[in-house]
């Protein structure tokens, strides 16, 4: 897992119109909370945060004001809706070798049995615990050759070491579906049929 260093500001001003002045610098109003602290306000630049944000779950090293250093992983995003830029962000504290519960994307790799089967990700993200420093990216998991019916179940992924599940080992992740194009197809023809009659 990549880690992120990151130039941050103390801010004081807060409420709209603060948040507006720090967006016009390019900037982001952040939130910096956990282990039982006060909420640290922050301004951290915007492009680089942009960035780092397109990794899940990155690790991002806080340099504040010249004088702190703190880690955290990112624990809400909010963009804005129509423009997609960054509006603000809360950050979770962390401390190396603290183990943290972060969802993971799941990946897929392979083809499913012929027949054009669907696959259906009934999790997008797979909840694990893993050590602050040691997040992996994402879990993935081969679906070569699973025919219609075929699920994969939580505990059938293999994840790094000193990661583990933190959802029940029973939980659907993926499960493939037959097609219904064709059903469909057969019934719209059966319609017609008893329609001309």
């Amino acid at each position: 897992m990549s880690e992120v260093k990151l130039a941050a500001e103390s801010r004081t001003e807060f409420g709209k119109g603060a948040a507006r002045r720090i967006r016009r610098e390019n900037k982001v109003p952040v939130v910096l909370y956990g282990h039982g602290t006060d909420p640290v306000h922050l301004t951290l630049p915007g492009h680089d945060l942009q960035m780092a944000l397109r990794t899940p779950n990155v690790l991002i090293s806080l340099d504040i004001d010249g004088k702190a250093n703190e880690l955290a992983i990112p624990k809400a995003v909010q963009r804005d809706a129509i423009k997609g830029f960054l509006e603000h962000v809360d950050l979770l504290l962390v401390k190396r070798g603290e183990k943290v519960t972060v969802e993971v994307p799941v990946h897929t790799e392979g083809e499913l049995a012929p027949g054009g089967n669907l696959l259906e990700h009934v999790l997008t993200a797979l909840p694990v615990e893993a050590e602050a420093t040691h997040i992996p990216a994402a879990v993935t998991v081969s679906v070569e050759g699973l025919e219609a019916g075929a699920s994969v179940l939580a505990k059938d992924i293999t994840l790094p070491k000193g990661t583990t599940l933190a959802v029940e080992e029973d939980a659907v992740v993926l499960q493939v579906l037959a097609a219904q194009a064709e059903e469909a197809e057969g019934e719209a023809a059966a319609g017609e049929e008893a329609a001309e009659a």
